[in-house]
């Protein structure tokens, strides 16, 4: 689902919003970059290096700016620059979770984990929890993207207990959730992402509120816990309705109809995924439509 920009990039993204001595134009391509408007942000960035070759965070941005279009060489000669550049441990721990993250996008999961690692190490050193917990997080995806999820999970527990408030607990408890579910633990994967889902409650975003609504009734039904999956989803399905939530309105119904198949009403189902595949073409959203597929893809 499209809620998984974790709370490693949003670590990330906050800190790069947030340094002040950054150059006007390596402060403009962060904020390009966070649109997803890679042109502009890579004209900042080298309008930032026209002026001062050596500008770290504009060798950083332009970093993030390759990695997001695939090109991983580039990216990580810029990151290289940028660590030349790096005058402490914090600058180094950022360099190191973002060339991480680009190892990760580009699909490279050891060499991944091992700058998250060195990330980690960095982060303990000058004593930064939040940074710490990012880098811990940042591992545990790189292993679930690998499949390894024992590992996953291992460094998901590690970095909750680091969270500093609920909504951190939240994203730490999901992604603890995920890990359990996909070593088929359903038990467990439902104790947390009820754990999850009343601190979205309590003090998530809609989104997150959203998302962890949906998770909740996979999870139930992994359980075979279907009367409680149904409650939850009709629930989520019904409060998208009426916020306007088209994305996870469709979501709902593709979750539901997983249930609906596997407790034998095949047409209720069949009918609830042409509901959902009429709100992405309606909404012309074509993520939305492979997602459905992907969901739904022999289901009856």
């Amino acid at each position: 689902m499209k809620l998984h920009k974790t709370l490693t990039v949003i670590a990330t993204s906050l800190f790069f919003n947030t340094i002040y001595a950054a150059s006007d134009h390596a402060s403009a391509c962060n904020k390009a970059y966070d649109k997803m408007d890679f042109p502009a942000a890579l004209s900042f960035a080298n309008k930032a290096l026209d002026t001062n070759k050596n500008d770290k965070d504009a060798l950083l941005c332009q970093g993030r700016v390759y990695s997001g279009q695939g090109k991983l060489d580039d990216a990580l000669k810029s990151f290289k620059l940028a660590e030349q550049q790096a005058t402490d441990g914090f600058d180094k721990m950022i360099i190191a979770l973002v060339s991480g993250h680009a190892y990760k996008d580009a699909g490279l999961y050891e060499q991944a984990i091992a700058s998250y690692e060195q990330s980690l190490q960095l982060a303990k050193s000058i004593k930064s929890k939040a940074f710490e917990r990012a880098a811990y997080q940042s591992e545990g995806n790189a292993y679930l993207n690998a499949g390894k999820y024992q590992q996953s999970l291992d460094a998901y527990l590690a970095g909750s207990a680091l969270a500093a408030n609920d909504n951190e607990r939240g994203e730490s408890f999901e992604s603890i959730a995920l890990a359990y579910h996909k070593l088929n633990q359903h038990d467990a994967a439902l104790e947390f992402q009820i754990k999850a889902f009343l601190r979205h409650e309590k003090s998530g975003t809609l989104d997150q509120y959203a998302h962890s609504s949906i998770e909740l009734g996979r999870y139930y039904a992994a359980a075979k816990n279907y009367d409680h999956a149904e409650r939850t989803l009709n629930k989520i399905i019904k409060f998208a309705k009426d916020q306007g939530g088209a994305y996870y309105e469709a979501y709902g119904y593709c979750i539901l109809a997983q249930v609906k198949a596997a407790t034998g009403d095949s047409a209720t189902a069949k009918t609830l995924i042409d509901q959902a595949k009429s709100i992405a073409k309606n909404a012309h959203d074509q993520a939305l439509a492979d997602d459905i597929e992907k969901e739904t893809k022999g289901l009856i």
